[in-house]
């Protein structure tokens, strides 16, 4: 069984400028990141690439130890870019570079960090359990529920709840249970990539609930509350 981890960190974000590598508690966000994707290597003997087009965050990863040539495609580093041909050009470059095929890809999220070792090795391995899946992310319970609160504008101006069941839900405890994508890891098996897939979400994705906080940082109030947490201790799994 070959792995690769990916860590993938583009230079131009407009929301947080400089935000992967913006310090949380008096550590870059990247190197969270890498420092899981280091233990994890260690556990199963994977390999570990970097995607980035910015040579400050090529610098702030080989600090902590994460060094690279590889430098992402221009068009691979806009906005408008979608993470999984990123994903694709990487696994390719790093099987070209290694001569060896990879079996499962493991992507961890600089801008969603809150994970554990427990949660990759727990989410890995329901994914190797079911040889019919493709891939595997992490989620956390939604706050919101599309069966219940929350709502839509039709097209004669007035709202209704955006998902129908056969019977109506009048609590929420009754609702289908949802899920947030929370960004945090996904895995994939390299038959994924080889279907030439446009979304993470296929008709044999599973998924990894995480018992814990989980958030992206898309905001800079984002950035000061998962602060606010590390430096009061309130996050006790997240190091």
């Amino acid at each position: 069984m070959s792995l690769l981890i990916t860590i993938c960190a583009r230079g131009g974000s407009k929301g947080v400028p400089g935000k992967n590598i913006r310090e949380v508690n008096g550590t870059p966000l990247i190197a969270y990141s890498i420092r899981h994707a280091q233990q994890f290597a260690k556990q199963t003997e994977a390999d570990i690439a970097l995607s980035t087009d910015n040579n400050e965050i090529r610098s702030a990863a080989a600090q902590v130890g994460l060094e690279s040539d590889y430098m992402r495609p221009a068009e691979l580093a806009l906005d408008t870019a979608g993470k999984i041909p990123v994903l694709q050009h990487l696994l390719l470059h790093e099987e070209e570079r290694s001569q060896k095929r990879y079996d499962y890809l493991l992507d961890l999220d600089v801008t969603s960090p809150l994970r554990t070792m427990d949660d990759l090795q727990q989410g890995f391995a329901l994914l190797q359990k079911d040889p019919d899946a493709l891939n595997l992310f992490s989620v956390s319970p939604a706050r919101r529920n599309p069966y219940f609160n929350m709502v839509e504008k039709g097209e004669d101006g007035y709202v209704h709840v955006c998902k129908r069941s056969a019977d109506t839900v009048l609590s929420r405890q009754r609702a289908p249970k949802v899920y947030d994508m929370n960004a945090s890891f996904y895995f994939y098996r390299r038959a994924f990539f080889d279907a030439d897939p446009q979304s993470a979400v296929t008709e044999r994705s599973l998924i990894y609930e995480m018992s814990h906080p989980c958030f992206d940082l898309d905001t800079s109030e984002d950035f000061a509350f998962l602060e606010y947490l590390l430096v009061n201790h309130q996050l006790g799994f997240f190091s």
